[in-house]
């Protein structure tokens, strides 16, 4: 529960929230958005920048607001009721909630929280794009709840992801990090593409 401070507070949020969506137009636009994200395909990377929309659609204080009220526990949301709002945005807010919550509190939780990595495989395949057959790899990561994730990409993007990883994981690796077959495998594949590049070079 909320003490005396923190209610007052967010009393106040709540009002500058219903001032935010007392615009005509705005308590549908913001229902439209909720419903995308919900049925979205792509639910997981929708729910990550879901506060950021909203906060362009409302303002940063209001956006943030929105998405509080919609994963608090039930005991702090009763209290939106005791709030002097306008019917309509409190209808608005309880029917959110109900519809909306669960699965955006869970997604959340999900990204804050997420599944470890038990397993993975890379595959490579040519594809033809534009009149160009362009290198592309194949990565598919297997979480701990054993559903597994695939991300196709041009090889580019693959060899800028391990770029990045060496770069952040190389200054705080030793022995203990990465084993000896590893770390010769990495070299080994360095070694390779720059043979590859050199005799590219040369013809």
């Amino acid at each position: 529960m909320l003490d005396h401070e923190e209610q007052f507070l967010f009393k106040e949020e709540i009002l500058h929230l219903a001032t935010a969506t007392s615009e005509p137009g705005v308590l549908d636009n913001v229902e439209d958005l909720l419903t995308d994200v919900i049925t979205s395909p792509r639910f997981d990377s929708e729910v990550f920048t879901l506060e950021r929309s909203l906060q362009v659609m409302l303002g940063a204080r209001a956006g943030t607001t929105l998405v509080g009220l919609l994963t608090v526990t039930p005991e702090v949301f009763d209290q939106v009721a005791e709030v002097a709002i306008s019917p309509e945005v409190h209808e608005r807010l309880v029917a959110w909630r109900a519809r909306f919550g669960l699965a955006i509190d869970n997604a959340l939780n999900f990204l804050n929280n997420p599944d470890g990595i038990q397993g993975h495989d890379f595959s490579t395949q040519v594809a033809h794009v534009d009149d160009r057959r362009v290198l592309q790899g194949r990565l598919t990561l297997v979480r701990y709840n054993n559903e597994p994730q695939f991300f196709l990409a041009d090889a580019a993007v693959f060899y800028g992801l391990i770029a990045d990883v060496l770069d952040r994981l190389g200054p705080h690796s030793d022995a203990d990090t990465v084993d000896p077959e590893t770390l010769s495998r990495l070299k080994d594949a360095i070694a390779q593409i720059e043979r590859r590049q050199l005799a590219r070079d040369r013809s």
